[in-house]
């Protein structure tokens, strides 16, 4: 009789995350609370704390098609009502609002639990304000800190369709969408929210792959080319600007070289540019790109003002290095006040010789002057 390989699963026994981990070689940590919940079956009317701190939280009303939940990118036609805790005030009121899971195209708390609801199902789910609007709230109905209700129905998910396959209307349109949700994200300062939203605009705003297996009629011209590139600068202009909050220099300055090897002009990139140059110390650098950035919009105070301040910090530069090689040449500060000193004895020998030149010469000019201004006021009155 063969012994039992003890590296082998029993499956009948095992849980899906043994599964997962085992079959799929998934290293999943089933004590983490956001696994447990997308691991645990659905059950009606009972809460479940979705990240086991309180502030997100979900309960089933109606059960949905089991096994059927939406995965990431998946695009899912919801409807939402949303409502104030305190006061049970209808906030916001969505009717077969389609989203693309994981893109940040709702409130991070929605997103999550939108991902652990199953087709077809009503839910009840409390976000707390750091998973909704936050400090800032959202004018005019939601106010800041505000915890939110809300009643959600998935009514459908279907599979968003190969980005190789979109036509350049298609890609147009979501990658603008994106990009803007990214801007919305940056206006509330959350740069790492708006660089997610960001890269999934670039991601549209390309010519496809499979664009030579295309009939002729299907294929992106010239043209509708052009205009995705140019909306695809623009994209990176908004990441570099969201790079540089988040202090990432390096990733900030290779999205806007992206931008100036299609536009070597584009005013928003040098003087992102520039700022990042700054930021990593290279001041001459900086000046050298804000000062070409300047000549093209003279009248950008924002260039102005950067230049200002790195023209100081150049100068600094410029006087520590000085000091610097004069230190590295054996110069100390009692030599320089022993040059001074020589140099004053030779000025007070050389001004004692030259005083008597000087009263001369400084009489004979100001007799000029004199001379001078009488014949300006006669020619003048």
């Amino acid at each position: 009789m063969e012994m039992e390989d003890d590296s082998q699963v029993n499956l009948e026994n095992a849980t899906q995350a043994d599964f997962l981990k085992n079959e799929m070689n998934f290293d999943i940590d089933p004590n983490d609370p956001l696994t447990k919940a997308a691991l645990s079956d659905t059950t009606e009317n009972e809460w479940m704390d979705i990240l086991g701190n309180g502030q997100l939280r979900k309960k089933t009303i109606t059960r949905g098609k089991k096994g059927a939940r939406p995965e990431r990118a998946d695009l899912c036609t919801v409807d939402i009502i949303g409502k104030l805790q305190d006061n049970n005030k209808i906030v916001e009121n969505f009717e077969s609002l389609t989203i693309q899971l994981g893109d940040a195209e709702i409130v991070q708390g929605l997103d999550l639990a939108i991902a652990l609801m199953e087709e077809g199902e009503d839910a009840e789910i409390e976000v707390a304000s750091r998973f909704a609007y936050g400090e800032l709230g959202k004018e005019p109905d939601i106010p800041p800190g505000a915890t939110i209700i809300y009643e959600v129905k998935l009514k459908s998910v279907q599979i968003q369709e190969e980005i190789d396959t979109l036509g350049f209307a298609q890609r147009k349109e979501l990658g603008n969408k994106k990009r803007e949700r990214g801007n919305w994200w940056f206006a509330r300062d959350e740069p790492t929210i708006a660089i997610q939203c960001y890269r999934r605009a670039l991601e549209f705003l390309l010519p496809s792959n499979e664009d030579g297996a295309k009939k002729p009629e299907e294929k992106i011209t010239d043209a509708e080319l052009q205009i995705l590139l140019e909306d695809r600068s623009k994209v990176y202009n908004n990441l570099a600007a969201a790079q540089i909050k988040s202090e990432a220099y390096e990733a900030a300055l290779e999205s806007v070289e992206n931008v100036l090897r299609v536009e070597p002009n584009n005013i928003k990139a040098l003087f992102r540019k520039g700022r990042i140059l700054h930021k990593k110390g290279n001041h001459a650098l900086a000046v050298t790109t804000l000062q070409y950035a300047a000549k093209l919009d003279p009248d950008s105070k924002a260039i102005q003002n950067e230049l200002t301040i790195l023209k100081e910090k150049s100068a600094r530069d410029s006087l520590y290095e000085k000091n610097l090689y004069r230190k590295m040449l054996g110069g100390t500060k009692q030599n320089d006040e022993n040059n001074s000193t020589k140099n004053h004895l030779n000025s007070s020998s050389k001004l004692s010789n030259s005083k008597s030149k000087i009263a001369v010469w400084s009489l004979i000019g100001g007799t000029i002057v004199a001379v001078t201004g009488i014949i300006v006021y006669r020619l003048t009155f």
